[in-house]
């Protein structure tokens, strides 16, 4: 869910500008998935731009704190989200732990990275959210040891019809800085794509594991 329309569309904007969100109909990209997509997106780029990482920052930590107060526990998905989820929670002042894929196979063998105790409050932050699933596998995660989810903030989602489901099914609150409504309204009205690409870009979002070039 949007909670701001002005941020989702400075937040869009900000995106194409720096190149962290790709668009490319004539010469798709192909997903990890293997799905084909005329659109990339790689947030942790923000990261090497101190005034749009410290917007980004300020805004999800302004968000968090509307929705949910203050947690006890900032928890980032890896690798995405480390970045974001420790500037977020450095700005509010919170412990921060970050998630893995899955536990290290030697060493201690952790999955959850940092000081965690059982039952303490946690928002978690993600950079991207397409399907849903790895950043639902990182809640699964933190559930299997006492944690109270209390919500999901990500800067980006593609809004498809399967995550929303999955994030459903999980029960998970999930909000976003912007999506990719705003995205093509922005990258249209900036001329960043042209009218012809517009229309494979809606295409591929009605259909996005159908979508052929």
């Amino acid at each position: 869910m949007i909670l701001d329309n002005d941020t989702a569309k400075k937040t869009a904007e900000l995106l194409l500008q720096i190149n962290a969100i790709k668009l490319n109909p004539e010469n798709p990209f192909t997903w990890a998935s293997g799905w084909k997509s005329p659109i990339y997106c790689d947030n942790r780029i923000v990261l090497s731009y101190p005034q749009i990482r410290n917007y980004l920052r300020e805004e999800m930590a302004k968000q968090l704190e509307n929705l949910y107060g203050k947690p006890d526990v900032i928890g980032g998905v890896a690798t995405g989200a480390i970045g974001i989820g420790m500037l977020v929670a450095d700005y509010l002042g919170l412990p921060f732990i970050y998630v893995r894929p899955e536990a290290k196979s030697h060493g201690r063998q952790n999955q959850i990275e940092g000081h965690f105790e059982s039952g303490q409050k946690v928002v978690v932050i993600e950079d991207l959210i397409s399907t849903g699933k790895s950043s639902l596998h990182a809640v699964d995660a933190l559930n299997s040891v006492g944690a109270n989810i209390k919500g999901m903030l990500a800067i980006f989602t593609y809004g498809f019809d399967l995550s929303v489901k999955n994030f459903e099914k999980k029960d998970v609150e999930l909000h976003t800085l912007s999506d990719y409504t705003h995205l093509i309204e922005q990258a249209a009205e900036t001329n960043y794509i042209k009218e012809e690409q517009l229309n494979t870009l809606s295409e591929w979002r009605n259909n996005p594991s159908g979508w052929k070039q």
